[in-house]
């Protein structure tokens, strides 16, 4: 599955020279979320800086991870592979 825009949603902030701090989710597993080029369609949103949390593999064993944008030419955006949240259910 590719990007898909309703999915990112901002959490803020939305005024400050802050990075911006965004949720998405999707079935896609996190190394593909870890593509260049993923993102390309938020070019216009997205900021060199920003941090995405992102949970992946919607569609089959939960993950999540933490992503930085680490390159957006304005066409092409890039974040650096997923910090990756595991956490163990014991109950």
């Amino acid at each position: 599955m590719a990007y898909s825009h309703p999915n990112l949603h901002r959490i803020g902030p939305s005024n400050s020279s802050a990075p911006t701090l965004w949720s998405y989710s999707t079935t896609d597993a996190t190394a593909v979320v870890n593509s260049e080029s993923y993102f390309d369609d938020a070019a216009a949103d997205l900021t060199v800086g920003d941090i995405i949390i992102a949970n992946t593999s919607t569609g089959g064993t939960l993950a999540a991870g933490i992503y930085l944008v680490s390159a957006n030419d304005g066409t092409t955006v890039d974040v650096n592979d997923a910090l990756v949240v595991t956490a163990t259910d014991t109950d």
